[in-house]
């Protein structure tokens, strides 16, 4: 895989619109329930942020990183790559039905969804959705999901269409406990995600 794709493919993994869906997930520890549904409550409201740190793409063919900025306002989005895996910068903005992704010296394109994008570009596609609760440190409730809590209730391990994401440490950001470090594994790549500076809110508060 070129690492133009790798861009690309970078950035729609960060995508989604900012939706609801009703819960379908599965807790090993029933234990743990009541302090999980708390801290759900807490950050599932969260409908805007701005993200800075680094993402690192490994597959069987290529490999690189990239410096990451996330600014994301409900389903508006506006992610930035740069460094040598966008060979320059990238930037992918806008929101489902109409998603602009411009890469430096290859020109801009455009789709209705991230998933056409995606679909047009690489001739395959991911759950886009789901990347807009696994960065909170929750799972999209749109699919099953299989969830493994650590000692504090946070997810420490997450089971979810195909994927299995590691939340290997966290931060707490104006008394949420926010994801710090993320290994994504699945469709043949390791991703890691290792988010620097957090400043997420609910917009109108």
């Amino acid at each position: 895989m070129c690492f133009s794709r790798f861009i690309i493919l970078s950035l729609i993994l960060i995508l989604s619109g900012c939706k609801h869906f009703s819960s379908n997930e599965y807790l090993g520890d029933k234990g743990q329930a009541n302090s999980w549904q708390a801290h759900k409550q807490i950050l599932t409201p969260v409908d805007a942020w701005q993200i800075s740190g680094k993402i690192g793409i490994r597959s069987e063919q290529e490999s690189g990183s990239a410096v990451l900025f996330w600014l994301q306002r409900q389903d508006y989005f506006d992610i930035r790559l740069s460094g040598p895996l966008g060979q320059g910068s990238t930037r992918l903005t806008g929101r489902q039905g109409a998603v602009n992704l411009t890469i430096a010296n290859r020109g801009v394109y455009e789709a209705h969804s991230a998933e056409a994008l995606m679909q047009q570009q690489l001739g395959w596609s991911l759950p886009v959705e789901h990347l807009l609760w696994w960065v909170r440190g929750l799972p999209a409730p749109n699919s099953p999901s299989k969830i493994q809590l650590d000692s504090n209730n946070l997810l420490n391990q997450l089971e979810q269409s195909l994927w299995t994401i590691h939340y290997l440490s966290y931060r707490d950001e104006s008394g949420m406990q926010l994801p710090e470090r993320i290994r994504l594994e699945g469709a043949g790549l390791n991703i890691t995600l290792v988010i620097k500076e957090w400043n997420a809110r609910q917009l109108g508060q």
